[in-house]
Order: C-alpha cells, then structure tokens, then sequence
C-alpha cells in the first residue's frame, strides 16, 4: 500500500493516481506484509477505487533468516531485491482478474520489482513504470564499495538486475522512464524501442513556504528514506568527506537528516556529535526543510529522477547536489541549482551559501518558479495517461489485424 507516503516512488505513484483517478477506474493490487495499519488501508480511497491486498511476508532486515536468504539467493538467477518479492498468489489474482473479464484496459507495473508477478499470458496490455534504471543503482553500489566480498557479492547482484531489467523491458507492451536520461539508457542499453518518458512532478501547493518557520543561519538538511542504500550512501559520504571540510570555513554548521529508519551508524554519530541531527520519520518534512538555510543532496548512487530536489526547490531552498543527484532533472547550475562532483567543490558551494544568505534566498526564489512553471502533476499525469491509452489503441488494432489474419487463413484453407 502506498501509505505512509514517505518515499520517493511512493510520492510519485500517490500523486500519479489520484490525478489519474479523476477520469479513470483504479484497482489497485499491492503485497501485504502486515505492516499496515487500519488507516492506510482506509487512505488508499484517495489513489483506486478497489484495493486488492495480497498477504506475503518478508524477513526482517539484518535477521538470521535475511542473512540465509541471502546466502541461497547466491544460485538464483533472480537478483535478491526482485526475488524477494516473488508471489505466487498474487501472479494466480492478476491472471484470474484480467483474463476472467473485459473489465480491465490495462495492466500497470508500478516499478521493477513487481514484474516478477505480471503473468505473460494477460488478455490487456501491459506497461511498466521504470522510476530508476536498477541495474544502474547496483553498478553504483559495486563501483563505491571498498569491502572486496561484498563487491563481488554487489556485482553479481548488478549482473542479475541487469539481465532480468532487459528481459521486463522487452516483454511488456510499453515503459514509462521518469526522465530523459533514463529513458535513452534503456533504448541503448536494453535495445527497447518502446519506452517514452514522463518527467516527475511535486505539488506546489503542499511543498511552499508557510512563513512560519525561522532559517537557522547555519543548518543543512537532507530528506529521504535512509533504509534505501544510496541515501544511505550520501550521508555517509557527506559525514565522512564533506562535513570535515566545511567545518574548516564554518565550525558551527549543523545537519539535519529527516527519513525513516536511519542506520545505526548514523544514529551513533548524532549521539556523538551534537551538530547532527537525526528525525527518523515525520509526519510532515517541509518545517525541516524550511528551517534550513541550504538543501543537499549527496548522491553517489541512484537512478530515475530526485523528487527530493523538486521539493527543495518547492520551498524555495538553494540546492547543492552532485550530478548522480540531479540526473535527468532540467536544471541548470548555477541557476536552480549547484552541482559539484567533489568533496572540495560540495563543501565550497555550501560554505557560499551559508555565508551568502540573500544570494541563496534568490536562487531559491527561481527555483521555485520553475517548478511551479513547469512540474505540476495534473501535466504529468496527462502526459501518463496519454501513453496509456496509445499502448490500448495499439494493442486492440493489433489483437484485430491477428484475427483478420486468422480468418483469411482459414478461408484459404477451406
């Protein structure tokens, strides 16, 4: 289920349906583990018009169980964050449901993972809403892991998404790529020819400065979940090689990070060092984001496009990002946005906006503007639903122009 809405894909799939909901019957098809509570469960009214939960259970990160997982994934030839979610009930539902009845136009994929459920043999066409290149995500893991076992263990894991992200994206009827960027790579890559792309949207009118909140002069925030590796990543680069170096300049900078499950080093060092502060999950991110005098994001690692830096330019924040960070967003440095690849350059760039507040107040400024101007949902999911309705056209000509065949063959036989 898509409650708690507090992660990227989540925020972009939520705000995705309930746009795409105005005009079109959802069903909405979701694994359970359980960890849902009655109220998520009575949100889902806001994205579908039917929820359909199918139980499954999942073993409990860092358990002995996790670890055995693991271990046997090692001879699958699935990836162990595709095989994790394999389902059997729910490949036996979305086959019954679609091929039992004409109700259904389309069948979408809502990311990679899932595909391992999608049956081949559906009555309706199917797509598939590619939010990162994966494989690109785990070749990121591999190239920054020093630890040389689990850099073999990471590349065999990018391998395996590599080759099971080709096959889903050749054998569903369209894909959706977030971003240009993304969208081109699996046209090369993966030899596709049927992937459009839909860039990320924010809503302007949740994420806008209220007026309340006093900048703290000094304070650096980060958002996201940190149980997904490259946030996990970011921060621990942005403490290990950033923060070092603007201390230089700045002695008294202080860094937020707000997102559900930090990891337990993380945890450790905020208790070690006052200056860094650690949220866990919210129930509302933008008074964080507000209070900071600048946004980052430290980004070794990732794929698709950073709904992150929408929001931060949303609330009128002046961004430091590195190019991984800001991939597949039409930004431009030095405008919206600055981009700097080095522990050196983040740190500078930084340090210039702390020390240089109405100059980050006015790139905030236009920051916002071009996400107002450009990024709306109600477009995006237009420009959705659109390809949608294209991949159904198609399908239905196509389903057509067989069973013409069919019956000239057979007439030609009598």
């Amino acid at each position: 289920m898509l409650h708690p809405v507090d992660k990227g894909g989540k925020i972009r799939t939520h705000n995705m349906l309930k746009e795409l909901k105005r005009d079109h019957f959802i069903v909405y098809m979701s694994l359970d583990d359980g960890s849902a509570d009655s109220a998520a469960r009575e949100q889902a009214c806001e994205y579908c018009h039917e929820l359909i939960c199918v139980p499954y259970q999942q073993r409990e990160k860092f358990s002995s169980g996790f670890y055995a997982e693991l271990l046997i994934n090692l001879a699958s030839r699935f990836p162990y964050a595709i095989k994790k979610y394999e389902s059997a009930s729910m490949r036996s539902q979305i086959s019954e449901r679609v091929n039992r009845s004409n109700f259904f136009d389309v069948v979408i994929c809502d990311f990679l993972a899932p595909a391992i459920n999608v049956p081949r043999d559906l009555s309706c066409p199917t797509i598939l809403f590619q939010h990162n290149v994966e494989a690109m995500i785990w070749k990121r893991h591999f190239e920054v892991q020093n630890n040389q076992l689990k850099k073999i263990y990471l590349r065999q894991q990018w391998r395996k998404m590599e080759r099971f992200e080709r096959e889903m994206c050749r054998r569903f009827d369209t894909v959706i790529a977030v971003s240009k960027d993304d969208c081109e790579q699996m046209r090369k890559e993966y030899a596709v020819d049927n992937v459009f792309e839909v860039p990320t949207g924010v809503d302007t009118d949740f994420f806008t400065p209220s007026g309340k909140e006093v900048v703290e002069p000094r304070n650096v925030v980060f958002t996201g979940s940190m149980d997904w590796l490259p946030n996990e990543d970011a921060i621990r680069y942005y403490t290990d090689q950033i923060l070092p170096l603007i201390r230089r300049s700045l002695p008294d900078v202080t860094l937020t990070v707000v997102g559900r499950n930090p990891y337990p080093g993380l945890l450790e060092l905020s208790q070690k060092d006052p200056s860094i502060v650690v949220t866990g999950r919210v129930d509302d991110v933008r008074p964080y984001m507000e209070r900071a005098a600048a946004y980052v994001v430290p980004l070794r690692i990732g794929g698709g496009t950073r709904l992150k830096i929408y929001e931060g330019m949303a609330m009128e924040k002046a961004i430091v990002s590195t190019s991984v960070g800001a991939e597949g967003l039409p930004v431009t440095d030095g405008k919206e946005i600055f981009i700097a690849d080095t522990p050196e350059d983040f740190a500078a760039a930084v340090v210039n906006l702390l020390t240089s507040p109405s100059f980050a107040k006015e790139v905030g400024g236009q920051a916002r503007r071009t996400v107002v101007e450009k990024f709306g949902w109600s477009g995006v999911a237009k420009s959705f639903a659109e390809i949608c309705e294209a991949t159904i056209r198609k399908h239905r000509h196509a389903r057509v122009a067989t069973s013409v065949d069919v019956r000239s063959q057979q007439q030609s036989a009598v």
